[in-house]
């Protein structure tokens, strides 16, 4: 088993924050009409992606209902289709849709963590339930040592990567670093911002696919 293997063994095997585990147990029991019929994932989910990566992408949390039921980040909801169809268009996954855990989809050259890797109730986690989920976030980093770009899907997971980065003393605040769509942090790893692809967002116009497309081609471009 790999030093990256492990950290996911012991993301999917944490057992810190009680009140969400006990959310995606009961999610996972009770289940949504349309998915009644499989069998939930129902714990913390890990990352996902190419252990080579140069970009990672920091989401905040599985969905109830998405990654808390198929076991892959980004996997089965709104969110993760609009996802994983702009990695695709450009250039960083293999086909534009994630359905299950095998279904043939990989990733080129990009990894999916989270600011948190359990399903929390109204896709709100607690502070320090983001900060007990950090350690993970720290020791992928370390680990993925060819990361060049970073991109924050997100206010909450820009703020995360910058007090990861904050405690390792490589920024003396996070106050500099504005968040804002598309925004390009001269820090290293470069952040670049985004609007979370949640349905909210994308219902309200609020981000669009062109939008998120052009956040992937600043980082395709970063990275080149």
């Amino acid at each position: 088993m790999s030093p990256l293997e492990i950290v996911q063994r012991d993301i999917v095997t944490c057992n810190i924050c009680t009140r969400l585990l006990d959310h995606c147990r009961a999610v996972a029991i009770t289940k949504r009409r349309a998915y009644k019929d499989q069998t939930y994932w129902g714990k913390p989910v890990p990352s996902f992606g190419d252990p080579n990566a140069r970009l990672l992408i920091l989401g905040l949390a599985p969905g109830a209902h998405g990654a808390n039921r198929t076991g892959r980040m980004f996997t089965g909801d709104s969110s993760g289709d609009l996802l994983y169809r702009v990695l695709h268009t450009t250039g960083f996954g293999t086909q534009p849709t994630s359905r299950s855990i095998d279904d043939g989809l990989a990733l080129h050259d990009a990894y999916i963590t989270a600011s948190c890797h359990c399903a929390p109730p109204d896709n709100k986690p607690a502070l320090n339930e983001v900060g007990a989920c950090r350690t993970y976030v720290e020791r992928e980093l370390k680990l993925l040592d060819r990361v060049q770009v970073v991109v924050a899907l997100g206010k909450l997971a820009h703020d995360n990567f910058l007090s990861v980065l904050k405690g390792q003393n490589r920024i003396a605040s996070r106050t500099p670093y504005v968040f804002g769509h598309n925004a390009t942090h001269s820090i290293s790893p470069v952040l670049i911002d985004s609007y979370h692809p949640s349905q909210q967002n994308t219902s309200t116009g609020k981000l669009t696919e062109q939008m998120l497309i052009e956040v992937f081609l600043n980082a395709r471009s970063l990275l080149a």
